[in-house]
């Protein structure tokens, strides 16, 4: 069929690996298990989890394969394949260990086996977003956000599967998150490739992919909220996958349809209300190759003298480590505070919620903010780290509530942090090496998670545990965690300054950037 070989038919087949990839984020949800069957205390389970942080946001390897192969004579699909090879291995090795298949994995052994596992997210990820940005590369913050949106979401849809497939068996989950991921991703990638053509239509068909983005969080809300005020039977759980289902499956498989559908349309139109060389330039108009010309191309090795490229590596280090941080220690901080299982349980699937609401937001409104207001994307950046800040202390407090409170502003804020990152870098440094370049920036993620989980969370957690119960063990109450979340409260903080410094060096680079899309809306309305 024409449409399988179109730019729409692999947004389809993005969105679809996206809403898989994101196993890491569901950490919460088999953690326990890891921690009660391999006998590890807080810091050996802090130091686990900083090897997955470490594999899900390390990706230069799949930047470097991905410039590779789409540069030759490969295309995207092989980046899919090894992310699936690699998904499948690890976390089959960690179920293994877990139901004593084999005989429980030494430490590194586990730390390998979670970080190759969460190592699968960056391939499918790197993929999905930097062909998203080829194909439709003047709304680059909104295609990223829509795909870096549906990633967000992956941890909550993940969960729902886990509820109406294998509610309390966390060890039989672990299988599943070997076995679903890689199918999906191979069964779709071969629709993922590179199109050089873009249409002024582009962005109402785009913001048709969002309105499915934000209806689907909305049904995932409203279902997580559901199943923490009733006791739903297991049947209503699985008709509500179902449903759930249908809608990541056929709403944007219509989308496609239609939009292929009104493209062929217009541009049949046109041949046949003109003729000869008018007929050609009005198509050319309706269906133009990208203007690469007017776009910087820098290598990683030309970004890492830039100080702008820096200045982005530490914002990351601020607001994505003290972000990955909250997560991994969201069922202990719970906990601590005597929050319910289902509370716990709750609150990783909520956070999914807001990671996507941040991702997906801070995409569509750099988008707007910079083409109708002018605002530099940075300028966004300053703001969330801000409010990843306030977020941080809420949590600190301990009060009643802080929890859901704290994790909804550092969650929304955490996530925009994913959708700007990998928009400026293409904005600053150009489309041709993106996935090395946006991969790289994203180390900053799992070195701000070892600093702040390990050595910040799990050394302070460790040490009140002991001065309460006179060992190490389970701590309880509001000081177990209040050092550490002040403590990267001030770290995001530093991170809006540096935020605030980076818009000041880039505001002149993104009036141009405004400047050269006018121009090219302009050639194609011609």
């Amino acid at each position: 069929m024409e449409i399988l070989r179109t730019k729409w038919a692999a947004t389809v087949a993005g969105i679809w690996i996206q809403c898989v990839a994101g196993a890491s984020y569901a950490f919460g949800i088999y953690s326990p298990v890891l921690k009660a069957t391999q006998g590890y205390d807080q810091s050996t389970l802090d130091t686990v989890s900083v090897f997955k942080d470490i594999g899900a946001n390390a990706g230069i390897l799949s930047g470097l394969l991905y410039s590779s192969v789409t540069l030759g004579s490969g295309g995207p699909w092989v980046v899919h394949a090894v992310g699936a090879a690699q998904c499948f291995v690890g976390y089959f090795a960690m179920w293994a260990s877990v139901v004593g298949l084999v005989p429980p994995l030494p430490v590194p052994a586990m730390c390998v086996s979670i970080w190759m596992a969460a190592h699968a997210q960056t391939f499918f990820n790197t993929a999905n977003v930097v062909t998203g940005v080829h194909n439709f590369g003047d709304y680059g913050g909104t295609i990223v956000g829509i795909m870096k949106g549906f990633l967000g979401l992956s941890g909550a849809i993940l969960i729902q599967f886990y509820d109406a497939v294998c509610k309390d068996k966390p060890a039989t989950f672990l299988l599943l998150l070997a076995v679903a991921p890689t199918l999906i991703s191979l069964l779709s990638m071969p629709l993922v490739r590179n199109y050089d053509t873009t249409t002024p239509a582009d962005k109402r068909h785009l913001n048709s992919f969002s309105a499915v983005a934000l209806a689907t969080a909305a049904y995932l809300a409203a279902i997580i909220l559901l199943h923490n005020v009733l006791i739903l039977p297991s049947w209503a759980l699985v008709a509500s996958f179902l449903a759930l289902l249908l809608l990541l499956v056929a709403s944007p498989s219509i989308i496609a349809v239609r939009a292929h559908r009104q493209e062929s349309d217009t541009l049949a139109r046109a041949l046949l209300e003109e003729s000869g060389s008018k007929a050609a330039q009005l198509g050319s108009a309706e269906l133009l190759p990208d203007d690469l010309d007017d776009h910087v191309e820098v290598n990683l090795a030309q970004a890492l003298l830039r100080l702008d490229f820096w200045l982005l590596f530490l914002a990351a280090f601020c607001g994505l480590g003290s972000g990955v941080a909250t997560i991994n220690n969201i069922s202990q901080v719970g906990e601590s505070l005597d929050y319910a299982v289902v509370e716990r349980t709750t609150l990783v699937s909520l956070w999914s919620i807001w990671n996507f609401l941040g991702r997906f937001g801070a995409g569509f409104v750099s988008d707007t903010l910079l083409y109708r207001g002018g605002w530099a994307r940075p300028a966004l950046m300053a703001v969330t780290l801000a409010t990843m800040a306030v977020g941080h202390v809420v949590i600190a407090s301990g009060l009643p509530a802080c929890l859901y409170v704290g994790s909804v502003l550092v969650g929304v804020s955490y996530g925009s942090q994913w959708s700007l990152m990998p928009t400026i870098c293409a904005e600053i440094f150009g489309v041709a090496h993106l996935g090395t370049i946006f991969n790289t920036v994203a180390v900053a993620s799992p070195l701000g998670s070892y600093v702040f989980s390990v050595r910040i969370i799990g050394y302070v957690y460790d040490e009140v545990a002991r001065e309460k119960g006179g060992g190490g063990g389970d701590c309880f109450g509001s000081r177990c965690f209040m050092a550490s979340f002040l403590i990267m409260a001030g770290v995001a903080f530093f991170g809006c300054l540096v935020a605030i410094l980076l818009f000041f060096r880039t505001r002149r680079f993104y009036r141009s950037v405004v400047v050269r899309r006018r121009r090219r809306v302009q050639r194609r309305s011609n």
